[in-house]
């Protein structure tokens, strides 16, 4: 009896001194988090405005010497532009509040709703996660869309964010790059025709172009190559436009029915809202008539 007695006093003792042990740790801790926590105040505040929409505009870097490296396809590569909208897809589902997306060439416009909380509205968090989240699908989906070209070295991308408080504000930033679209392949497709039918250098198509409106190209390429650049791709005229649309699956399901001794394969349909790609005018008001839940009061 004295043995345990002893016993149970040592394991006691024991107990207080790793107590007291414990609570000396804490107190260093303490101490070391309100050492070094000054280094916080550094930090800038980069909240975003509320109730505007965030605009996140992701770029490719570098991207001329990228296209020459991988063989693009000139003047438009359709691997490109569909891994491209493959990335864009992927970083509406992944991340949270994404209302609409467009996007050309090697660029990407990202629309945050006005009242998205997401990560307290902090711009960094805001353009990091997008540009993260893209760059890392570029590399991921690569081989689906170039399955006979290697990857020759990472893609860099950069992005700028910016704030548009009005709904008309917003409307005509998109409308701007969607413009901005119609003139570089407008110019592009003629160019690319100079050089790869006519036999012109870059320096000598550049030349040709140097002053012309867009008349005078429509005129080149329907004279010189017979032409009609209206008749081209709604994909390299307008761009792409992502929004989310309920979409009906069809599915198989195996079910046992009633009466029956074995499972049975049956199609059911569900329905699923899904990032969505369309070709369309996006500056005119059809296109914000139908859908209208993009512009809402509640996004």
């Amino acid at each position: 009896m004295q043995g345990c007695g002893r016993a149970a006093a040592a394991a006691v003792a024991g107990s207080r001194r790793w107590v007291r042990g414990l609570r000396g740790r804490c107190r260093l801790l303490s101490m070391a988090k309100s050492k070094f926590e000054y280094v916080r105040d550094f930090e800038a505040d980069d909240t975003c405005l509320p109730n505007c929409w965030v605009v996140v505009r992701l770029d490719g870097r570098n991207f001329h010497r990228f296209s020459e490296q991988h063989e693009f396809k000139k003047p438009n590569d359709d691997r490109a532009l569909h891994l491209m909208t493959k990335c864009a897809q992927t970083v509406m589902e992944e991340l949270e509040d994404i209302a609409i997306a467009y996007g050309q060439s090697d660029e990407y416009s990202f629309v945050f709703k006005k009242k998205s909380r997401w990560f307290k509205r902090r711009a960094s968090k805001f353009m990091t996660h997008v540009v993260s989240q893209f760059a890392s699908s570029y590399v991921f989906y690569w081989k689906d869309y170039f399955k006979d070209q290697q990857l020759l070295y990472p893609p860099g991308f950069d992005a700028r964010i910016v704030l548009y408080p009005s709904n008309q504000n917003l409307k005509d930033y998109l409308s701007w790059r969607q413009a901005d679209c119609h003139i570089n392949n407008l110019y592009n497709t003629v160019f690319w025709m100079l050089v790869q039918r006519s036999g012109l250098t870059p320096v000598q198509a550049q030349d040709r172009l140097q002053g012309t409106l867009a008349g005078d190209k429509n005129e080149i390429l329907f004279s010189e190559f017979n032409i009609n650049y209206n008749n081209e791709p709604l994909m390299y005229r307008k761009g792409t436009v992502l929004v989310w649309q309920k979409v009906n699956e069809v599915m198989t399901k195996k079910i046992k029915l009633p009466k029956e001794a074995e499972e049975k394969e049956v199609e059911v349909t569900r329905t699923r809202t899904k990032v969505v790609p369309l070709h369309c005018d996006i500056i005119g008001d059809q296109f914000w008539e139908e859908y209208p839940e993009i512009l809402a009061e509640d996004s």
